[in-house]
């Protein structure tokens, strides 16, 4: 199993501490060598050539010192390996984080969360023992034997050559097991992700579960599917064991057959006994690296199999009209403020065979102005939205700011100058002062209980036990839905951002804060930009102009009232909307 250039990418600090673990791994085995050598001649010494303790003293101080180098290698060398371990973590959750963003929310509602969840967290956890034990050990599995094999050859090559033709044993029993061993970690990672996500999306759906009466058969799924990884990891540890016993057997042979023929040798008088004692010591050190190398296999196993998932999304090609993750060009930062938004002549299709979302789209916001987007639903209200936020790039036509196309700008710039708030906002686990500073991280007391006021959220949000400091837990669990939109609507205020996309900003308000808030939007138009995405007759009316989408086309535009009157294709559907004959 070669190193895996997906955990360790490239050169870098990951790669150099990953070296020098390596060079200080083969130093240890080098001492280990001088150690054997002086420990060696220091038996000769007693056994045959008479020598006392006091004769001794010598040879200890160079011993000791060996002994303690050769220590000193082996824990320098895990240091380095361990904090190669750490880089590749915080890199591979940078590159994945940084990837999923490049990707966008269409990915992220594609994949099942708790297994991208578990991928990013659990996964990249795996690694660990893949980087810091199984790679540096890879190297030493050849690198360590050379050197005990060249020490022994020089003493007795006879030992030396039953060294070399015993050691592709163990490699070739290695790949025969790990083949088996590693069909079944993998069979284990899919089957804890896949538990992961079953088990994250009962608990994200339990009161749906409970009010349907389903959340035993729930649970019996999940436990089911429990037992199903049990069984798996069973047979992982099984082949694990049956590896280790291999490994084990196949080393202690070779030892054994390196003793049986030194011991003849030695009592025949045809090798002395400094050289015999020399091989007998470096025989099973010759195979200890690849019965670590054998250990840490099935330990860097999991980080293997991790590594294939993390290389699908760090390799996810972008959905047919997202921006690539090189688009970047100068920064918005020449736009003027406020700034005009133009749609000119834009086509979307969201694969291929499907019909297309956008044909021929056209309009303008002006700066400064607010303008609502309205239209049944599927009439591409959303993807409009989509594309303004560069989340998607046009097939066709193109989208200005000011007088710059979209496509030129920086993505990440970009947004900096756009707020949004969706009609299902999302709210995260953490006070209502939290997820109101995702906006602005720096916003003060005072700046967070102004966007309260403007969004009409004040009420409720003093009403709450703590205020700005209640918990409201994960998705706004302890808020009503028109409460999050409200709440949503603050966060964008906050950003203060010069263009601002509202998606149904009042779809589940009551009359009475509706008006309110329609008139807070109406109040944004004085210093910034607006695109409204509307249903109702009072949200859109307190836009400047009205424009109208059916089948992903622009079928009238205008001012509210003068769209009313005329009695047209947007007339007919407020009127249909609202229930009027």
């Amino acid at each position: 199993m070669p190193l895996d250039t997906r955990l360790v990418p490239g050169a870098g600090p990951a790669r150099r501490d990953l070296a020098l673990a390596v060079l200080l791994g083969a130093l240890a085995g080098a001492l280990l060598v001088w150690q054997s050598a002086l420990l060696s001649r220091a038996l000769d010494a007693v056994f045959l050539g008479g020598a006392g303790p006091g004769d001794l003293q010598g040879w200890l101080g160079p011993f000791v010192a060996v002994a303690l180098g050769r220590a000193g290698a082996a824990w320098l060398g895990d240091v380095a390996s361990a904090r190669a371990a750490a880089r590749v973590r915080v890199d591979l959750r940078r590159a994945l984080l940084r990837r999923i963003g490049e990707l966008g929310p269409r990915f992220v509602g594609a994949e099942r969360t708790g297994e991208l969840t578990h991928t990013l967290v659990d996964g990249v956890e795996a690694t660990d023992a893949y980087v810091s034990q199984y790679a540096p050990q890879l190297a030493l599995a050849v690198v360590a034997p050379v050197l005990v094999a060249v020490a022994v050859a020089r003493a007795d090559l006879l030992s030396a050559a039953v060294l070399v033709l015993t050691y592709p044993l163990i490699p070739l029993f290695m790949y025969l097991v790990g083949g088996v061993a590693r069909e079944r970690t993998r069979r284990q990672w899919v089957t804890l992700s896949r538990m992961g996500a079953r088990f994250l999306d009962a608990v994200q759906g339990l009161a749906t579960l409970k009010a349907f009466g389903r959340a035993s058969d729930e649970a019996a799924a999940v436990a089911s599917a429990s037992e199903r990884y049990r069984i798996v990891t069973m047979g992982v540890l099984r082949m694990a064991l049956l590896s280790a016993l291999t490994l084990e057997l196949l080393a202690t042979l070779g030892t054994a057959i390196v003793a049986v023929e030194v011991g003849l040798r030695l009592l025949a008088g045809r090798i002395a006994f400094e050289p015999a004692i020399f091989a007998l010591i470096l025989a099973p050190e010759f195979y200890r690296p690849l019965r670590t190398l054998g250990a840490s296999f099935h330990a860097g196993m999991a980080g293997r199999e991790a590594s294939g998932r993390i290389g699908q999304i760090l390799a996810a090609p972008a959905e047919s009209g997202a921006p690539p993750a090189s688009a970047k060009a100068s920064g918005p930062a020449a736009l003027d403020t406020p700034f005009g938004v133009t749609f000119d002549d834009v086509h979307f299709t969201y694969g291929a065979g499907l019909p297309p979302a956008l044909e021929g789209v056209s309009f303008t916001v002006g700066a400064g102005e607010a303008v609502a987007l309205v239209g049944p639903s599927g009439a591409g209200k959303t993807t409009v939205a989509q594309l303004l936020l560069g989340f998607l790039r046009p097939e066709r036509g193109a989208i200005l700011a000011g007088e710059r196309r979209l496509t030129e700008l920086d993505p990440r710039a970009w947004r900096r100058l756009v707020t949004w708030v969706p009609q299902r906002p999302h709210l995260f686990h953490g006070t209502v002062a939290d997820n109101l500073r995702i906006a602005r991280p720096e916003a003060t007391r005072e700046d967070l209980e102004r966007a309260l006021r403007r969004a009409c959220a004040d009420g409720f949000v003093e009403a709450l036990p703590q205020g700005l400091d209640t918990p409201i837990g994960e998705q706004g669990q302890r808020l009503s839905g028109g409460q999050a939109q409200r709440l949503a609507l603050a966060r964008a205020l906050l950003r203060d951002a010069p263009l601002v996309v509202l998606d149904e900003p009042t779809s589940q308000l009551d009359p009475e804060h509706e008006a309110r808030v329609a008139a807070a939007i109406a109040a944004l138009r004085r210093e910034r930009t607006v695109l409204l995405i509307a249903h109702r007759l009072g949200t859109a009316g307190a836009a400047d102009r009205v424009v109208m989408l059916a089948g992903g086309r622009v079928v009238e535009q205008g001012r509210h009232a003068e769209l009313l009157a005329s009695g047209g294709v947007y007339a007919r559907l407020i009127a249909a909307w609202h229930g009027v004959s």
